[in-house]
């Protein structure tokens, strides 16, 4: 009953959201949601991060939060949910992007930018946190504009990858720091 209830929301924040569609938002989204795809805007930041003897632990951070969001994810929850995708509801006339393969819950892309988030927020100065939290914001949304994620995916995708980078940190601080404490 719960679940339906839910699913029925989810269908009309989705509905919603496409009618903000317009060839130039989807151009727009397509790029916003490339730059989470494989997490490469996320290893490019911490490339950057790892340039940066102030910021070498952070980079190093956000790489074991993303590993623990991977296994979490993409390795564990999307396989015991099996939850189906908006997308594969859809024809495809009306497909912005390409259908992705797997399972749509937790978003992937929503989980990995907000372990990132995470990360940053404890490790990093406001003005680094700032456009992060912008970008995995953007990342997030267009999950859904591009109809590949329900809203209930991308919040949970969030929480998980949050919780994640949190996990990472204190991981981090308590018994990882002393073996690659780069700094």
């Amino acid at each position: 009953m719960i679940l339906t209830r839910i699913q029925t929301i989810d269908e009309r924040i989705l509905e919603k959201i496409s009618r903000m569609h317009s060839p130039f938002r989807n151009r727009v989204m397509k790029i916003i949601t490339s730059l989470g795809n494989v997490g490469w805007v996320w290893f490019l930041l911490c490339l950057v991060l790892l340039s940066l003897p102030k910021y070498r632990n952070a980079g190093v951070n956000i790489i074991f939060g993303l590993l623990i969001n991977q296994v979490m994810g993409e390795g564990i929850i999307k396989h015991i949910v099996k939850r189906t995708r908006p997308c594969h509801l859809l024809d495809d006339d009306e497909q912005i992007i390409n259908r992705p393969k797997h399972y749509s819950f937790p978003s992937g892309h929503a989980a990995a930018s907000f372990a990132v988030s995470a990360v940053v927020l404890c490790t990093c100065k406001w003005y680094v946190f700032l456009p992060v939290l912008l970008l995995a914001a953007l990342i997030a949304f267009s999950r859904m504009y591009l109809r590949v994620h329900y809203l209930t995916d991308v919040l949970c995708g969030a929480i998980l990858g949050f919780l994640c980078g949190l996990a990472s940190v204190a991981l981090y601080q308590n018994f990882l720091q002393s073996t690659f404490n780069f700094s």
